[in-house]
């Protein structure tokens, strides 16, 4: 064990004039005529302040010990200054101390970040000497703002429709946007990127992370960049780099504007948020912030000194530490009170609720019961990725109120059932209803399913119908990264082609994945570029394509116009038609006395489906008659609402089906309102046998 030294050039004496912090909370708080500055490193037997002159040079303040916290308060420190900490304290990896003042760290609650990672620099790293300024990115003080108004109308879980994308990738190639802010979050509250959404319906964005992230050293070596953007440092700060105004507090209100366009154009704005591992890696990574700060606190360890790893990146967050779920909540409660946020979606998010001994702790982790009663995070939706890479880490269904989930068996169950693979269609009716197999026991809604079929990791829609295989070699590792279980059917041609059959199949294709998920009971998430055919030319993993692989392409949306329009005729439907988005699980009997059944499943024959209908493991057509007359949710004046009734019918085999409507007890006829093969008359009658076309959706209402 050994201390290690500041070199000399570094280290500087304290100033005259600082004194004892006058605000208790972490970071750089601005007040009148100074910031105070706080740290929590409670093994530290050291720590500096480092402000950052324009020039690089450096003058380095000793702050004062007061419990598990380092404070100050620095007169004439305002907005804009450039600052990190040296932390000083024993340094012996191999028992999990990794101390070293010479590395210059970034304050974990820092609102904003300026400056970049030099990969090629071994500085970085705590096995050197060496000082790292001017090698890492360090923090900027920001003074408090107001934040973007409210949404003018809030958003009902039962009436959301999500939309992924990407902050730079949406805006990149926007004719529309002007070059500077292609890109950023200025490019994204161009009212040409807002027209195009509200035209859409979408209710909600949800931006890929935009916490400052940095790239790994191993992809930068590769020269590629980490695009998606799942590598975050800084917990409160807005990536820097995705803003056009500045990275010296400019990207905060620039952050708060976009926030503020959505909001007036009622569209809310949901975060993916990366809490579960941080920009330092492994063992050997760069020491940046937490590892130098308290590595033994922030990071779980096994065996002392080895990172304990159920995130895939090197590096797990503990919050089983009570301070470093301090951290976690106090950045949520920032992003929802100060930067107006409306939701966060958690990357990974057992790694959130494993306990001191690794172990998934559902329901009864303190990060849970924490959330569950913050009443700021209890005005914001809470969408849960049920997953991690460690033991037992997969628990979709499992997390509870107030959660929604990623329901990874819809997108598993759909694609099946549409490439002709599933065994039979008992899996779909669930998914197709709500998923209350998964989250109907515990006190939740179908809005506690976050329905999917793609998203950002994994084939696009278009790339979905038209690839058996992945084809990742612009990642640079000879195709062995992303996954090999796509559950894709290429409908005949791997790839492009020219063969009219074939584009015409895959259309229909996309048409009956795009219906199923938007009409299915649940929360639907749409992918940033389904609705046009979209397509990464089969990546199924384009985390480090920064390029024209992944950014959306403003050409499509007039060359797939009967996609788009698809899409939103679809969204429109949902929205018109409380019958098509039940707030409440069904329970299959009438809701009102001599009323119909809320659902019911109707089999080819004409009739419900029976037993041996549900284990035919050959069936792979189905109708789902919703009943309208009397739906269990109601109207702002607690009365209950109506609405039309629907018979949703589907046929994902490849021959046409004869189907029997069912008779007059049900409706005496129907009117068809979407068709994805355009080969059904426009009018059926109770009880006619009609040919159902191969692979293809109908949507039926009932007269």
């Amino acid at each position: 064990m050994q201390n290690v030294p500041v070199k000399e050039a570094t280290a500087a004496p304290s100033a005259p004039g600082l004194t004892a912090g006058t605000d208790p909370r972490p970071g750089a708080v601005v007040q009148t005529d100074g910031t105070t500055f706080t740290l929590w490193a409670p093994a530290a037997e050291r720590v500096e302040l480092a402000l950052i002159a324009d020039d690089g040079s450096q003058r380095n303040l000793d702050l004062s010990h007061t419990g598990e916290f380092w404070t100050g308060f620095v007169p004439g420190v305002g907005a804009g200054q450039r600052y990190g900490y040296r932390v000083h304290g024993p340094f012996d990896p191999s028992h999990g101390l990794r101390f070293n003042p010479s590395k210059l760290l970034l304050d974990p609650y820092a609102r904003a970040v300026d400056g970049s990672l030099d990969f090629s620099s071994p500085l970085i790293y705590d096995s050197s000497d060496g000082d790292s300024a001017g090698h890492v990115p360090v923090g900027v003080v920001v003074a408090d703002s107001a934040p973007p108004p409210p949404i003018s109308k809030p958003v009902h879980w039962g009436e959301t429709v999500i939309y992924e994308l990407h902050t730079k990738g949406f805006t990149k190639r926007h004719p529309d946007v002007p070059e500077h802010q292609q890109g950023t979050y200025a490019g994204l509250a161009h009212p040409s990127v807002i027209k195009y959404l509200t035209e859409l319906g979408v209710t909600s964005v949800e931006l890929l992370p935009i916490h400052h992230f940095l790239t790994e050293p191993a992809i930068a070596a590769r020269g590629l960049p980490n695009y998606w953007g799942y590598n975050s440092l800084g917990f409160f700060a807005p990536h820097a780099p995705y803003s056009s105004s500045g990275s010296r507090g400019e990207q905060v209100a620039e952050f708060k504007a976009m926030v503020a366009a959505f909001h007036a154009a009622g569209i809310e704005v949901i975060l993916d948020v990366v809490y579960n591992h941080t920009a330092e890696g492994g063992f050997d990574g760069p020491t940046l912030s937490f590892r130098g700060i308290d590595n033994r606190a922030y990071y779980r360890l096994a065996h002392g000194a080895a990172m304990y790893d159920v995130t895939g990146t090197g590096n797990s967050v503990d919050t089983s530490h009570p301070q470093v779920r301090r951290l976690v909540m106090d950045s949520l409660r920032y992003w929802v009170e100060e930067m107006g946020v409306d939701g966060f979606r958690f990357d990974l998010a057992v790694t959130l609720v494993r306990n001191e001994r690794h172990e998934v702790d559902i329901p009864g982790h303190p990060f849970l019961a924490e959330v569950a009663a913050d009443p700021v995070l209890g005005r914001v939706k809470l969408i849960a990725e049920p997953w991690d890479v460690g033991p037992f880490g997969y628990q979709v269904g499992n997390f509870g109120p107030p959660w929604s989930e990623w329901n990874g068996k819809f997108r598993d169950s759909v694609r099946d059932v549409w490439r002709n693979t599933s065994d039979g269609v008992k899996d779909l009716a669930y998914r197709l209803s709500g998923s209350s197999d998964l989250y109907g026991d515990d006190g939740r809604y179908p809005y506690a399913s976050i329905n999917f079929v793609t998203a950002h990791d994994g084939f696009t829609l278009r790339d979905l119908v038209s690839y058996d295989h992945k084809h990742n070699e612009a990642n640079h590792e000879d195709n062995r990264d992303g996954t090999d279980d796509n559950r894709s059917w290429n409908c005949g041609v791997e790839g492009e082609t020219d063969d009219r059959r074939v584009i015409a199949l895959r259309k229909r294709q996309m048409a009956n994945l795009m219906s199923t998920l938007i009409l299915s009971t649940g929360v639907p998430m749409i992918t940033a570029g389904d609705e046009c055919g979209r397509t990464q030319h089969g990546n199924n993993n384009a985390y480090c394509q920064d390029n024209e692989i992944s950014w959306f392409d403003w050409s499509l949306p007039a060359a797939w116009s009967d996609q788009l329009e698809l899409t939103k005729q679809l969204i429109a439907l949902r929205a018109a038609h409380p019958a098509l988005r039940q707030w409440h699980y069904f329970s299959g009997r009438p809701v009102v006395a001599g009323g119909r059944k809320d659902l019911s499943w109707i089999a080819p024959h004409g009739g419900e489906m029976t037993d041996a209908d549900w284990f035919d493991g050959n069936l792979r057509t189905i109708g789902m008659f919703l009943a309208g007359d009397a739906l269990r949710a109601t109207d702002t004046e607690g009365n209950a609402l109506t609405d039309s009734s629907f018979l949703l019918a589907l046929n994902a085999t490849p021959q046409t089906q004869p189907v029997v409507v069912p008779d007059a007890s049900w409706a005496p006829a129907y009117e068809v309102v979407l068709d994805t093969s355009h080969s059904m008359v426009t009018e059926v009658e109770a009880g006619a046998t009609v040919p159902l076309a191969p692979r293809c959706l109908v949507l039926l209402r009932a007269l």
